[in-house]
Order: structure tokens, then sequence, then C-alpha cells
């Protein structure tokens, strides 16, 4: 079997570079401290805490529809943040922007024991989501027996 080492990057096409750069230079560089690798007319990467995430421009024949997150792809991305305190000085400078939709403020969820997240989206509106989970979550939970009830996914 072979042994995962998380996920390298994640690329996100955007409609407007321009706005989503500056949105996401906030959040990954000025407020995860994240170090940006590519920064250029088409293209925006940060990398750290075991994490990349890459925004490039969309096919502008192909963005008029733009982000939904019931469509086939992408739902929503999820960074790990090592405290509730984390999650909640996140909130707050969501809050003092005052240019990004909060779809739903920290809150305790039932996806794993301790899970606590806010719920927030990007100037195309994809969803985003920061949350700490204590310990390693449902993987102290379920070990090595059968998968968790997934009634609860999909919201």
């Amino acid at each position: 079997m072979i042994d995962i080492n998380g996920i390298a990057h994640v690329q996100l096409s955007v409609r407007d570079f321009q706005a989503s750069r500056e949105f996401y230079y906030w959040l990954l560089h000025k407020t995860f401290g994240m170090t940006i690798q590519y920064d250029s007319d088409r293209s925006f990467y940060c990398i750290g805490g075991r994490t990349g995430l890459l925004i490039t421009r969309a096919d502008p024949d192909l963005s008029a529809a733009g982000f939904d997150q019931r469509r086939v792809g992408l739902h929503h991305i999820c960074f790990r943040l090592r405290s509730t305190a984390d999650v909640d000085t996140l909130h707050q400078g969501l809050v003092e922007r005052g240019d990004v939709p909060i779809i739903r403020a920290p809150e305790p969820g039932s996806w794993a024991p301790g899970y606590y997240s806010v719920l927030f989206e990007d100037p195309d509106g994809i969803r985003l989501e920061a949350n700490h989970v204590p310990g390693r979550g449902n993987l102290d939970v379920i070990g090595d027996g059968p998968p968790l009830d997934a009634a609860d996914f999909g919201r």
C-alpha cells in the first residue's frame, strides 16, 4: 500500500484574476503566512503548511456560468488550522475586510470530534472553509474500523 503524504496542490481557475489575486494574497500570504512561489499576471501560487494553492485565469469563453459547488468538480476547499482561536482570528479578518461573503460564522460541526469551522467564499463564489479538528480527528475515531456514516455530508 502507498502511504500518501497529502495533496501537493490545488489549482483554481478564476474569472477576475486581479480580484482573486488580491484576495488570495491576503488569505494565503498575509493571513496564513504561506510563501509566494509564483506571482505574475497569469498565475499566483502560494505554498506552506504542506499545502499549495495556485490560481490562474479562466478561459473567458468557459467562465460565463461561474462557479457552482453542485456541478461536477470542486465542491469546496477546507484549510486545516491549528486551533479554534485561529478559526476565530480568520473570521474576524474576514469581517474586517467587509467584502467576503461569510456563509457560516465559526461553529462546531458534527463531522469529527471537536470540529470547528468558518465557511466563506472567494471573489468567484468558490466555497472555502477553514477548520480545526483536535488530534487526528476521525482517524482517532475509526482507527481500522468501518467507515463512518456519511449522512451529514454534502450540505
